[in-house]
């Protein structure tokens, strides 16, 4: 899958965050047939820090750009020869989003049009946005801006106009080990020697491993046709699950869902069931304007078509995480 970026110049908007550093990562390990990898993000100290990981010198390919996707005219700029962009940047702390509103939308949904308006403008070929199962019936502002996003991207290929860039969107929950997930947070009060905090006892989460991320953007990219979201098929956990897997030993507090927050999570609701093709791994939502393709898509990817009965929610999940499982992930992570 990696031969999709064969000799092509891609921007990572975010690219300093969690899969930014992992796709790099991945990059300078397993392919090094990509011309050009572009780190895009406004945080100077987290471009410093993954400089000295991954330097120039030692990887030529890769080049760091400090900007911001609220800048609409540097992102014009820099989106100039891109072939691909994969777009990760968002305000992603729920309970900052829900006391900071405006300045999620500025980033989340008007950071999203620039990078769709630079990307049409530059001829770029494929443009995919890094989504959240939190876009899924949406009770946060993140959330909400993360649907909003998902909707412009997935609008671009409404059309038929020429020139227009492949546009699509994957969908997951936490990763794990991620700075927004909750492993870290656990592990820190571990070490402090305070009790853990669970928001409520039966709170349950998606898994997803950072190879599993880079597997799912890899598909998409080799195979959506333009609008489509890709949602893999993962494992779910319990909140408690994991804190005991961290720590046995260790005291609990249930301190209550903060606002914005879900007890569950969910990446397919009943109304997108209708539309959404079942694969091996996979589930691929067609935008409404496409529906008149699903026999097409049915073929394509050997699937089925989902009944408005199967849901797709981490409560409800056939696949789960033990305690046993969450402390080999969590070790690994830790390593």
């Amino acid at each position: 899958m990696w031969s999709e970026l064969n000799h092509k110049t891609v921007l990572i908007t975010g690219g300093t965050g969690y899969f930014g550093r992992k796709f790099v990562s991945l990059l300078t390990k397993q392919y090094l047939g990509v011309k050009k990898v572009i780190i895009y993000s406004r945080n100077e100290l987290k471009q410093y820090e993954m400089e000295q990981e991954f330097p120039v010198q030692e990887y030529p390919f890769l080049e760091y750009v400090l900007g911001d996707v609220r800048d609409a005219d540097h992102l014009l700029h820099i989106c100039e020869g891109v072939d691909i962009i994969i777009h990760a940047a968002a305000l992603k702390q729920v309970s900052t989003a829900e006391v900071n509103p405006s300045e999620c939308i500025k980033t989340n949904i008007i950071g999203s049009q620039n990078v769709i308006t630079a990307a049409i403008a530059q001829g770029v070929q494929k443009l995919v946005a890094i989504s959240t199962d939190k876009a899924v019936a949406p009770i946060s502002v993140y959330g909400a801006s993360k649907l909003c996003a998902d909707k412009l991207f997935i609008d671009v290929n409404r059309s038929n106009e020429l020139n227009k860039p492949t546009t699509f969107v994957v969908r997951y929950g936490n990763v794990m080990g991620s700075h927004a997930s909750v492993i870290p947070h656990f592990l820190s009060k571990k070490n402090q020697n305070k009790p853990i905090p669970i928001t409520h006892l039966d709170a349950t989460r998606f898994a997803i491993t950072a190879q599993d991320a880079m597997n799912l953007v890899l598909f998409a990219l080799k195979h959506a046709q333009g609008g489509e979201i890709f949602i893999p098929k993962i494992p779910s956990f319990r909140v408690l699950d994991l804190a005991k897997a961290i720590c046995p030993d260790c005291k609990y507090e249930v301190i209550g869902l903060r606002p914005g927050e879900k007890i569950h999570e969910e990446m397919l609701t009943a109304s997108d069931a209708l539309h959404t093709i079942e694969t091996d791994k996979y589930f691929i939502t067609l935008p409404h304007y496409k529906m008149g393709q699903k026999q097409a898509y049915l073929s394509k990817y050997n699937g089925r078509l989902l009944t408005e009965k199967e849901v797709y929610c981490s409560e409800k999940n056939t696949h789960w995480l033990s305690v046993d499982e969450l402390k080999k992930l969590v070790d690994e992570l830790t390593d």
